[in-house]
């Protein structure tokens, strides 16, 4: 009973925030600090920072890696799947419901949009001034996260989290190896290293064989799942970067147009959850309802068996003295990854005239000195934001 309890409140909370997290994979990680480690405290500071870098190693989705490890921790692969669907499904409805009624309705330019985008600026504002403050107190993390901020700024490629991630790691380990952080990180983990090595052999033994087996049978459906599957493995850097893959295994096999293509990005603008929903409208437009499920499982699942498969064993190492000096430097680079994605392109977008940032900064008084809850925040900037199209 204990257990459906706890799944239950898994399943949610993660749906409140897959119903108000917009603005992409960096604003998401700002309202799960808010609301797994500031407001429920399901884990500390420490072990969110390292779940959020272990999520930039690893191919995939991010904020979701993130989500499912909150969820894997709270609740094992049932808690995982729930924070997974929780956070996923109301926008997948949202896409499936677009795809099928192909709408011609433009809201690029909606006022309620713009202020989703300001919004957007308040959330990560308060999650990078909170994370700074634990996890780079000394000069010696806060140079790494000045380091990281200039790297992530000045060469914007998909590799470029990863290889910043690793000199942090390198430069944490030479500098605060014999004097890492002796605070162990409160979590627990409910899954044995056996399933996550089952968990990891599945997700390249997919990887290699499915382009085979789709050979060999020649089916669509296998061919579908091949090339969604195959997007969802080889993406670093964000959803954003899934575009161009599932563009060129889609468009030119024929199975959507160029057009149909653009309207479903501009539709996953302007809903909330994770930018790799997409797939579901893309699925949709393919093959109806059940083609959007099916799109969604397929390019979800590599996320789901890597963050799986990887959280035994980076729980292990986390707490290993020999490597904490290198996970301190890591998390500090994580706070420049993110003020880095705060200045682009979360701010570039949308601080456009000065009575955006006038809008910013009531939001982040809300959030930060008054401490309403995110979905009244959210709420007042898509308001906010129709009025300021107004004037």
């Amino acid at each position: 009973m204990e257990k459906i309890k706890n799944l239950l409140e898994i399943l949610m909370v993660s749906t409140r925030l897959g119903l108000s997290s917009f603005g992409g994979p960096t604003a998401h990680l700002g309202y799960f600090h808010e609301e797994y480690v500031r407001r429920k405290k399901w884990m500390d500071e420490k072990s969110y920072a390292d779940l959020v870098a272990l999520a930039q190693f690893l191919p995939g989705p991010a904020s979701s890696q993130v989500g499912m490890g909150v969820g894997l921790m709270r609740g094992g692969v049932l808690g995982g799947l729930a924070s997974f669907i929780g956070f996923t499904l109301p926008s997948v409805i949202v896409l499936i419901a677009f795809a099928l009624l192909l709408t011609t309705y433009d809201v690029a330019d909606a006022g309620w949009i713009r202020g989703l985008k300001i919004v957007a600026v308040a959330v990560v504002a308060h999650a990078v001034m909170g994370m700074a403050k634990k996890l780079a107190p000394d000069l010696k993390r806060k140079a790494i996260v000045l380091l990281a901020l200039i790297g992530t700024l000045m060469w914007q490629t998909a590799f470029t989290q990863v290889g910043v991630i690793l000199i942090a790691a390198l430069i944490g380990f030479l500098i605060y190896r014999d004097q890492a952080d002796t605070d162990d990180a409160e979590t627990r983990f409910p899954i044995s290293k056996k399933i996550a090595s089952l968990c990891l052999v599945l997700f390249f033994a997919l990887l290699f064989l499915l382009p085979v087996i789709k050979e060999v049978t020649g089916s669509y459906w296998i061919a579908v799942f091949d090339s969604f599957y195959r997007s969802g493995s080889l993406v670093f850097g964000g959803g954003h970067v899934v575009l161009p893959l599932l563009e060129q295994e889609l468009v030119p096999n024929g199975w959507i147009t160029q057009e149909e293509f653009l309207a479903g990005y501009g539709a996953t603008q302007a809903v909330p959850g994770p930018l790799f929903t997409f797939a579901a409208y893309l699925g949709a437009v393919m093959n109806g309802w059940f083609g959007g499920l099916f799109a969604t499982f397929a390019i979800f699942l590599p996320a789901f068996l890597l963050i799986v498969g990887a959280l035994p064993f980076w729980d292990s190492l986390r707490n290993n003295r020999k490597v904490k000096g290198a996970i301190m430097g890591v998390n500090a680079a994580v706070v420049g990854i993110l003020i880095s994605a705060f200045y682009t392109p979360i701010w570039t977008s949308s601080i456009v005239e000065p009575i955006d940032f006038a809008l910013a900064a009531v939001l982040f008084s809300m959030l930060a000195f008054w401490k309403l809850p995110p979905w009244i925040v959210v709420v007042t900037g898509a308001i906010g934001g129709m009025l300021i199209s107004l004037i």
